[in-house]
């Protein structure tokens, strides 16, 4: 077979430039350290490096949400924090407008502040996180929560919503409660009932009253009213009597006035798995009544007791009215304040849920980036080797490339 010599020199070009290839991918390995340069270079490997590389973007994302989540979660432990504040300043203020040798005008001068702070605590109900959307709307988060309506309540404009965020593959974290379930949906009275005195003249105050069974008072939910009669012997008595159920004390069949109990000053009313105590003297046909305890926001709470303050008290009678008033105030304060602490310890496990997460994300993230430097990264011993080589072999084409130039016949011609 004849080789011409032009064949001979496209062979030598053609293996030259294959081992020029050759070294230039290895150089290019070297310099950026990566062993697949194209898909073609490892097909299995290519997708195996794009697989890998998605699992880091994403979860390289859920880390980022979960810093957005801790910094509104904190934004509201901020704003709870000072909820509690205020709401235990009112509280001081409440017991030191309770003690009888204050005046009038201290007790007004009380109630102005009082006032201040229901004006700083709708403040702090409409915070906004670092974005300067509103904490406590719900989904609302544009829209200003809570606004004083002209009879001077506080209304609500968010909704039920709580927001959440993806911090994790399977795992959705609240970041945020709504305004409603924040300064709303707060028991009131001692958390299972509640007592308030009607238009009465005499001069009974009212305790908080007590849970003796529980059982009891859950199956017979009913608005009871504490009556103070005379009875047949000529004392001052009671009857409980439910809107519904009727006599309750004295027991049927004995219901008539006549039979009704005496009255002590600070003696336990008993009924249903309740218990009331009273003290002082209230007048026959003065009322308190007993219901179970529903939802009342902090705002209504604290105007409450604002209003009290600023009632004129005349007589012996318009003294306890607002004693009783003042009392009701504060067990509705002791319940806000455990209320927000309860929520409170709501966002705390959040958070810590949250530094879980990010904990688990953080070994997902170490755990595929070693996977992918498996799959992507160089081993430069081995590539060094291959360079020399290759080295090597393009010399040695290099100097086949001369010795097949000296063999034309023309070069034998003289």
């Amino acid at each position: 077979m004849r080789i011409s010599t032009s064949q001979q020199q496209l062979q030598s070009v053609q293996a030259m430039l294959e081992q020029q290839s050759r070294l230039a991918r290895t150089q290019l390995q070297i310099s950026t350290g990566q062993r697949i340069l194209v898909p073609s270079d490892d097909p299995t490997g290519a997708k195996q490096m794009l697989d890998l590389g998605a699992t880091i973007g994403t979860t390289g994302q859920y880390q980022r949400t979960a810093d957005v989540a801790e910094a509104r979660l904190g934004a509201e432990g901020n704003a709870l924090q000072s909820t509690t504040s205020l709401l235990q300043r009112v509280r001081e203020l409440a017991v030191q407008a309770n003690n009888d040798t204050l005046s009038p005008s201290d007790r007004k001068a009380i109630a102005v502040e009082v006032r201040e702070r229901l004006s700083e605590l709708v403040g702090i109900a409409n915070s906004l996180d670092a974005n300067g959307e509103f904490l406590f709307g719900g989904y609302r988060a544009t829209t200003k929560p809570f606004s004083v309506a002209p009879d001077g309540s506080v209304v609500y404009a968010g909704d039920q919503g709580q927001r959440q965020l993806q911090i994790g593959a399977d795992r959705r974290i609240a970041v945020g409660d709504s305004g409603a379930a924040v300064f709303q949906a707060v028991r009131n009275g001692n958390g299972t009932f509640v007592i308030d005195q009607g238009a009465n003249t005499g001069t009974a105050i009212a305790d908080p009253g007590t849970v003796l069974d529980a059982a009891t008072w859950r199956a017979n939910p009913d608005q009871y009213s504490v009556t103070f009669v005379t009875n047949g012997a000529g004392q001052l008595a009671y009857q409980v009597t439910g809107a519904t159920s009727g006599a309750v004390v004295p027991a049927p069949p004995a219901v008539a006035p006549a039979d009704a109990p005496a009255y002590s000053s600070g003696a336990a009313i008993n009924f249903q798995g309740i218990q009331v105590t009273l003290a002082g003297t209230p007048a026959p046909g003065d009322t308190f009544t007993v219901a179970p305890s529903s939802n009342q926001d902090i705002f209504a709470t604290v105007t409450a007791l604002a209003n009290a303050l600023d009632a004129p008290v005349l007589d012996p009678a318009a003294r306890a009215t607002q004693h009783n008033h003042i009392n009701r105030a504060l067990t509705d304060l002791d319940q806000a304040l455990q209320h927000i602490a309860d929520v409170n310890a709501g966002v705390g496990g959040r958070l810590n849920a949250l530094d879980s997460q990010r904990a688990s994300n953080a070994e997902e993230l170490l755990r595929t980036r070693a996977l992918l430097a498996q799959v992507s990264d160089l081993d430069y011993a081995e590539a060094i080797t291959q360079l020399n080589q290759q080295q090597v072999s393009l010399s040695a084409a290099q100097q086949a490339y001369l010795r097949v130039q000296g063999l034309s016949l023309f070069d034998r011609m003289g």
